[in-house]
């Protein structure tokens, strides 16, 4: 018989969560986690249900009936999205200028889609000019895109025009908004999104584990009348909506815990205002901003489609990305990130996102970093850095 392993009690260490995800976690939404499970079909659930829905179209900003938290991660949402509106020999048109566009690009090869590509080097966003001529060229069925890419930076400015695009040829659009939900202007039926999902632990400030997802009824009709079924039965959401819409039948047991964190999040950004709660975001990742540019480091995005909540911050010439990372985490509990992919070494990524763009958290971000670069030997004005923080935050 197996001996039994001896494992102390839960212990991890008490970090400030600076970096692309997950962001520090709101003390009303830990509490929420706390309190007494229910099951899943209680009636005191289906409210609940029915309240988190009410809450999450006033995150997206929108009046879609189908809009739900998915059970699972950010990209268990991506999962859905992809995975319903894309039917095997669908065209689907996908972005090269990040990490996560290339992750829709995989999603939809592997949902039996015959993916093309819209071109913009990583750090810049899609044209919408290229997106109209892709279309033309392509006639995709559906069109993807990242809203905020948070492996470079970068935020899609002028989305109506690429939506527009994509309409005019009769394509569905999806788009990926895990990294500007609650922290970003983001405007789902203004827009014209068809479908767009998130992740909580982003500018919502809530653990992972229950993950925004909406589709207008244009896109939910294309779901629900698929010739084949979709290829995940747990992420089917015309099995979903047996459980999320009218009937609340049986689907899976919902992670009851992480719907009440994400309820609670979500009350705070509507007791915020959501128009404030994106001021709050710009003020605080604009002193930032402020601080590491006065320090001589540039950002890898342009001002026009700067991403407030996750900032690429150039690597000093010489230094190490790796090894300031290491010492603010050592000396500071700070966590910040790498860069991805064709950044990797070039950029760190620190985000700025839900209780993180905080006064203080801004402040600690700009002394570490100076700290760090001033004992790694980098070329650097840190005293510059932290006066311009401070007069941004005044």
């Amino acid at each position: 018989m197996t001996d039994a392993p001896d494992i102390g009690e839960l212990n991890p260490p008490q970090r400030t969560l600076m970096g692309p995800g997950p962001s520090p976690v709101h003390p009303r939404v830990l509490k929420a986690m706390s309190t007494p499970l229910v099951g899943h079909l209680d009636p005191s659930f289906v409210d609940i249900m029915d309240e988190t829905q009410e809450l999450l179209r006033y995150a997206f900003q929108t009046d879609n009936e189908w809009t739900i938290p998915v059970s699972g991660t950010g990209s268990a949402a991506m999962e859905a999205a992809i995975g319903n509106l894309v039917e095997p020999g669908d065209t689907v048109l996908a972005p090269t200028n990040g990490y996560f566009g290339d992750r829709m690009a995989a999603m939809a090869r592997r949902a039996g889609g015959d993916v093309v590509r819209v071109g913009a080097p990583w750090g810049e966003p899609l044209d919408p000019d290229d997106v109209a001529d892709a279309c033309e060229e392509f006639d995709p069925d559906v069109f993807g895109f990242v809203h905020a890419e948070t492996s470079t930076g970068v935020k899609q400015p002028d989305v109506p025009a690429i939506t527009e695009a994509a309409h005019d040829h009769d394509a569905l659009v999806i788009a990926d908004t895990v990294t500007s939900i609650g922290g970003v202007e983001l405007h789902v039926d203004d827009w014209n999104v068809d479908v767009a999902y998130a992740g909580p632990q982003k500018c919502l400030s809530c653990p992972p584990g229950a993950s925004p997802l909406t589709l207008n009824d244009v896109a939910m009709d294309k779901v629900l009348d698929r010739e084949e079924p979709a290829r995940s039965w747990y992420l089917d959401l015309s099995l979903l909506e047996g459980y999320w819409g009218d009937e609340r039948a049986y689907h899976h047991t919902a992670p009851v815990s992480n719907v009440y964190a994400l309820r609670e999040a979500l009350r705070l950004v509507a007791e915020e205002g959501i128009e404030a709660r994106w001021e709050r975001h710009l003020e605080m990742a604009g002193a930032l901003k402020a601080g590491v540019e006065a320090m001589g480091l540039g950002l890898n995005p342009e001002d026009d489609y700067w991403l407030p909540s996750l900032n690429a911050v150039r690597v000093p010439d010489g230094v190490d990305d790796g090894a300031v990372i290491d010492y603010v985490l050592d000396a500071y509990d700070l966590e910040i990130a790498a860069g991805l992919g064709d950044l990797s070494g070039d950029v760190f990524r620190i985000g700025c996102m839900g209780h993180g763009a905080r006064p203080e958290n801004v402040t600690l971000v700009v002394a570490a970093l100076a700290d760090a670069f001033d004992a790694l030997g980098a070329d650097v004005d840190a005293d510059a850095g932290l006066a311009a923080t401070r007069e941004s935050l005044r």
